[in-house]
């Protein structure tokens, strides 16, 4: 629980203004029996009707203070709650967009969005149960036993013979839920994932027919979240029930002694009255904390998942500074090695170099690792051996800061964001418009944003209002704004028909500047770069220009001539 005692600990004046309140409220609640008991057994012998009148106003006035009490506390343990909360979102949303890219790949996205709306909305709960039932049901519970020793202490004894017991099953019941409750979060998760996959995958699904097929596999993880559900709650559920016997056991044994000590005269009706209205608020007490367990059952397993996430390492943070060498090749790979496992290589030996405003293309079969390389550079992972340099520089010694803004990258499968063409190709970067529009131009984009409308023009969430070529032009465009130092394009031209993919080669090579790192499938694509990498199982097979490799690489060789034709190649 340290971890939401530290979003909790900001708000530390208003919790302890509203539980104050809640405390205030609560004492009110517990002398309206006590005024009852005095009027009962002290006034109404004497058939003061003034005075039972006076006693009953003050009974309605200590309730007016318990109930405005109440309310103003309840209004300040949600305004915390909510507060604590979105603190809580906001740094975990923050955590999670500068994590190390290993622990997302162990942890998962769909974990981690499940992380951010369920596990928040336990914890956002029981911030504010356990203000509103924090100090209101110990001091019900402590209070009304105190109170009910100064009536009666032998009578007492029955409801302190409870407490044992009660304690004791509320210990047990939520020592076995918790480990069940985070059990059911990691199902949740995989719940996540199932409706993630489906809702990212529905076009295919359709098209293949494979909806009953969908269902079925949603079906079965639905009922092991169901099962685990029920399951905990099973659990949980004794509690309640258990604790009501327990409760009015002992007030069926009140009653009997009760009535016992009214007929030898050691007691007055009065304070049997009393005692029962006392009985009654520890029961609903007690009954408050069983709730207030089940809830933070499920707040304890959120909260370590939670912490869990907080705790990873952010990414890669830099090494002691070095210089740049501008007379360096611009990018340099180093026998570079590097696996997601830690046990089989995904590249190795990788090494390149290439001067600045030069082209690399990078060919290969899929799973070879060309994607690895680019992920590489922007220090989504950091190689097992080599290095990589940028101007004589290992990216090792600079912050994340200053390397990425250096690049510009279209991936495999990027993503468009809702708003308008032009909120996409700047993505709050300060670009001017004539900057804007030149790298619009220079995608071949042009065209078709001026017949939707222009750059006001909406764009749906992942681009579903554009087709597949239109949607890799708008990539294209918003990796060209701003003229970037590194430009890199994986497989970013594969919607392209051959005449677009020409022209937009043609105004990448006329305008210059930028190194270039290019991963095609087809040879088309970079086979006019400055030097081709062709890697083929993580290896490099061959290094060169276009001609080169035609003569010296067997697997450039294969490629081109399924691809061009022999004759052609």
């Amino acid at each position: 629980m340290r971890f939401i005692l530290k979003y909790i600990r900001p708000l530390g004046s208003r919790v302890a203004f509203g539980m104050s309140l809640k405390l205030f409220g609560s004492m009110m609640e517990l002398l309206i029996p006590y005024i009852l008991s005095h009027i009962i057994d002290d006034i109404t012998p004497l058939k003061d009707v003034p005075q039972v009148l006076l006693w009953g106003g003050i009974m309605i006035f200590c309730s007016l203070l318990a109930w405005a009490g109440n309310v103003i506390a309840n209004r300040f343990a949600a305004g915390v709650a909510r507060d604590a909360t979105r603190a809580i979102r906001h740094d975990l949303f923050g955590h999670i967009v500068s994590m190390n890219s290993r622990d997302i790949d162990r942890i998962t996205i769909p974990s981690l969005i499940s992380r951010m709306s369920t596990d928040t909305f336990y914890v956002y709960r029981v911030i504010g149960m356990t203000q509103r039932m924090g100090v209101r049901a110990p001091i019900m519970l402590i209070g009304g036993i105190i109170l009910t020793l100064t009536l009666d202490p032998v009578l007492s004894l029955i409801l302190l013979a409870m407490l044992p017991f009660m304690a004791g099953l509320i210990f047990l019941i939520s020592k076995k839920g918790v480990p069940l409750y985070e059990e059911l979060q990691h199902r949740v998760d995989e719940l996540v994932r199932v409706v993630r996959e489906n809702a990212s995958g529905v076009r295919i699904i359709k098209a293949l027919g494979k909806t009953e097929y969908e269902k079925d596999r949603f079906q079965q993880v639905n009922r092991g979240v169901a099962q685990q559900e029920t399951k905990a709650s099973v659990i949980m559920a004794i509690n309640n029930p258990t604790t009501q016997f327990l409760l009015n056991l002992g007030l069926v044994l009140v009653i009997l002694a009760g009535a016992q000590r009214v007929n030898s005269g050691l007691t007055q009706a009065g304070k049997i009255v009393t005692f029962m209205s006392f009985f009654t608020m520890i029961l609903n007490a007690l009954l408050a904390i069983t709730r207030f367990l089940t809830i933070g059952s499920k707040a304890l397993a959120s909260a370590r998942r939670l912490q869990e996430v907080m705790e990873t390492e952010t990414e890669h943070t830099a090494l002691p500074a070095a210089e740049e060498d501008p007379s360096a090749p611009h990018i340099e790979f180093r026998n570079v090695t590097f696996s997601y496992n830690h046990v089989q290589p995904t590249v190795q030996g990788i090494s390149f170099s290439l001067p600045k405003g030069s082209t690399l293309g990078i060919l290969g079969p899929t799973g070879s690792g060309k994607s690895t390389l680019i992920k590489l550079l922007l220090r989504f992972y950091d190689p097992d051996e080599g290095q990589i340099l940028l101007s004589g520089r290992d990216i090792r010694t600079m912050e994340l800061s200053d390397l990425r803004p250096r690049i510009s990258a279209v991936f495999q499968n990027d993503a468009l964001f809702r708003g308008t063409v032009e909120d996409n190709v700047r993505l709050g970067r300060q670009l001017s418009m004539e900057e804007v529009n030149d790298a619009i131009v220079r995608a071949q984009a042009e065209p078709f944003i001026n017949e939707k409308g222009g750059l006001e023009s909406p764009v749906q969430a992942h681009g579903s209002n554009f087709s597949g070529g239109q949607q890799q032009r708008l990539l294209l465009s918003r990796a060209l704004a701003g003229s970037p130092e590194i430009l890199l394009l994986d497989d970013a031209t594969s919607a392209l028909d051959f005449k677009t993919e020409a022209a937009f080669r043609a105004a990448l090579r006329e305008k210059g500047g930028s190194t270039t790192l290019i991963i095609a499938q087809r040879i088309s694509a970079v086979m006019h770069c400055d030097q081709i990498l062709v890697l083929e199982d993580g290896l490099p097979a061959g290094l060169g220009s276009h001609e080169e490799l035609l003569r010296s690489c067997p697997l450039y060789q294969e490629i081109a001539s399924l691809q061009l034709g022999g004759e052609d190649a």
